[in-house]
């Protein structure tokens, strides 16, 4: 199949700093679309037709399939296919229509700005996304790299870091990097004074050391039982370590959290992996709200809450890979329709407290195999002046895999 879609990237330096291949193509094109910053790059010798991407952008798509077989060339910063249109448009049309000229990534102009070795670096982008996405890269001594929104995103990223046990952290705004309003900005994020920067810029972020009191946890599954803000309903840290260990979470595939109760397994579930995903399913209106407060103080935003009571919420939901019931699994239907709505190859992992829960999982493994294991676990807590284990209710956990087709 012959290109007919150029997606050339373009930097602060505009149409001076392209290459000979990118101005063959301008100088070629028919239609040529692009942000209305990049089209004022283009010199009046360019005679093709020039359209800003519209609003919505998704009405784009129709307009380029029809131009289809026509010298298109699309404008994009920096690497079009690190968190750029390019990567967007590969969905759209297969690799064999397009021909990509990257030129140098707003990472790479960034991390060599700041002396750092780009191997070494966390690359983050928050644009277009939750900001809320970067509490789960705040660890101690990482260093970020972040594309942002606009010009508000640096203060908020100083609060967040401030809110995480972060207030030493140094930060740097890179604004339009390779132009001639290059500019850049230092400070720690507890003395973060510049109330807004230019809509163009990267931050740069070294979390340095945390307070003793910084809220910095691993991604690792069994997160501490304070990170989650709960009324009870919490599976607690050793038994979500062993459950999300049965789960397997993979890069990404989609859990099912149904009864999620606070949230706790869908959300470090979506922690094991930037591109895991989770519904979660919860009925009662108290713990939605905290398994949203949860999400984003954990770093998961774009955790899926269904507002209902399984079975009937799950109807028309997206199949997942795994599932987890935390609750319910003595409800009319509910083992069913998670059963049935279970991808081929995909894992189901169930946990039960009660006699009653117990005995519907047994009854469930008699009929689809599986494993059932019983964990117990104590702590040693004071009792007088000495100490003795208290032990929480054992939890019987069942864990099996569909047959693949």
């Amino acid at each position: 199949m012959t290109p007919w879609l150029t997606i050339i990237g373009i930097g602060e330096d505009g149409y001076s700093g392209l290459g000979a291949n990118a101005r063959d193509a301008l100088g070629q094109a028919a239609t040529i679309f692009g942000g209305k910053r990049h089209l004022e790059f283009l010199p009046g010798t360019v005679t093709a037709k020039q359209i800003a991407w519209p609003t919505p952008f998704s009405d784009v798509y129709p307009t380029l399939k029809a131009l289809r077989g026509t010298n298109v060339v699309v404008l994009a910063s920096g690497d079009p296919m690190h968190f750029g249109m390019g990567a967007t448009l590969t969905r759209f049309f297969d690799r064999g229509e397009m021909r990509i000229l990257p030129a140098p990534a707003s990472f790479s102009l960034a991390a060599a700005a700041m002396g750092w070795p780009i191997q070494h670096v966390h690359l983050l982008s928050v644009h277009g996304r939750p900001v809320e996405t970067l509490f789960k890269s705040f660890t101690p001594g990482a260093r970020l790299l972040i594309l942002s929104n606009d010009g508000g995103t640096p203060v908020q990223v100083a609060r967040m870091l401030m809110e995480s046990g972060f207030g030493s952290a140094r930060l740097t705004v890179l604004e339009h990097l390779g132009g001639e309003a290059e500019h850049r900005v230092d400070g720690l994020a507890a003395d973060w004074s510049h109330p807004r920067s230019a809509d163009l810029n990267i931050i740069a972020v070294d979390c340095g050391p945390a307070a003793v009191e910084a809220r910095a946890y691993s991604t690792l599954s069994g997160l501490p039982d304070e990170a989650f803000e709960n009324d009870g309903q919490l599976t607690k840290r050793d038994i979500r370590a062993v459950t999300l260990a049965r789960l397997g979470p993979l890069p990404g595939e989609l859990l099912w959290d149904v009864g999620a109760g606070c949230g706790s397994i869908g959300i470090e579930w979506m922690r094991a992996h930037p591109s895991c995903r989770t519904i979660a399913v919860e009925a009662n209106a108290k713990r939605q709200e905290i398994i949203e407060r949860n999400a984003r103080a954990l770093g998961v935003p774009d955790l899926k809450l269904i507002r209902g009571e399984a079975p009937s919420a799950l109807n028309d939901l997206e199949s997942p890979d795994a599932i987890f019931i935390g609750g319910g699994v003595t409800n009319d239907g509910v083992m069913e329709a998670c059963w049935n709505a279970l991808k081929p190859g995909g894992r189901l992992v169930a946990n039960a407290v009660t006699i009653q829960s117990e005995m519907a999982l047994l009854d469930w493994r008699d009929r689809f195999g599986g494993d059932l294991t019983k964990i117990a676990v104590a702590q040693a807590q004071p009792l007088g002046s000495f100490d003795a284990w208290r032990s929480a209710l054992p939890v019987v956990i069942y864990s099996t895999r569909k047959p693949a087709v």
